[in-house]
């Protein structure tokens, strides 16, 4: 039987991270039971913009900074993709790796692409989210004081382009549910950013753009604040 709930417990790990809500809360719990060496993040062909969020790269980094750790990235296509993230899981492994944490909540056990990918990669696979109820990950997340702000939203699925740049509270999580939306969002309503918690060192300023449309979707895009950019010369 598989145990991937706690498959970070005493190992040295790399974390696939988004820079969202449930990246964040699956590093910070592998962290109280194992050792992290560093962070995966894919980015677009361009490298311009993460692969999964669509973070600046100057913003992933400072959220690694303010974790305080370093991160692997790679530029890729979505066909390119599982080569690249293995080329990185590789270099992760020379480093120490002997697990990747992700933060997945509903993968399957049959057929999971993390597993078969950290298995040809040799690691081990921690998904501390794994099966747990949605609305307790995300009670968890803001109970242990997590900040994190609506970055994309599907408006098919329910969500507004008036809920892009808020920040996820138990209030607003009622109002969600209130609204039949998914409070994690796994359907794909939403996506996060998470710029303060228990895991940073300090909080990431930013400022927000002007919302972009795709579609069916809006997305809120986040910079780094130039007073974080000045700080760091």
């Amino acid at each position: 039987m598989v145990d991937w709930k706690n498959g970070a417990q005493g190992h040295k790990f790399v974390a696939s991270y988004s820079g969202g809500k449930d990246s964040t809360l699956a590093l910070y719990k592998a962290m109280q039971v194992g050792e992290p060496i560093g962070l995966i993040v894919m980015l677009e062909e361009e490298g311009q913009r993460s692969r999964s969020h669509g973070m600046p790269p100057e913003l992933i980094r400072a959220q690694a900074e303010a974790i305080g750790l370093p991160v692997f990235t790679a530029a890729t296509s979505w066909e390119d993709y599982e080569a690249n993230f293995m080329m990185l899981l590789a270099k992760a492994k020379d480093q120490g790796a002997e697990v990747l944490v992700t933060g997945d909540l509903d993968v399957p056990v049959q057929d999971c692409w993390h597993d078969r990918v950290t298995k040809n990669a040799g690691l081990g696979l921690a998904m501390p989210l794994w099966e747990m109820d949605h609305r307790e990950a995300v009670l968890e997340f803001i109970q242990l004081g997590f900040v994190t702000t609506i970055v994309t939203v599907n408006t098919s699925l329910g969500m507004k382009e008036e809920d892009l740049g808020r920040i996820l509270t138990l209030g607003y999580i009622e109002e969600l549910e209130a609204r039949g939306i998914d409070p994690c969002g796994e359907g794909g309503e939403f996506h996060t950013t998470v710029i303060d918690g228990p895991l940073f060192k300090q909080p990431i300023p930013v400022r927000q753009g002007d919302i972009l449309r795709d579609g069916k979707y809006a997305f809120l895009p986040l910079e780094l604040d130039a007073v974080m950019n000045d700080g760091q010369g």
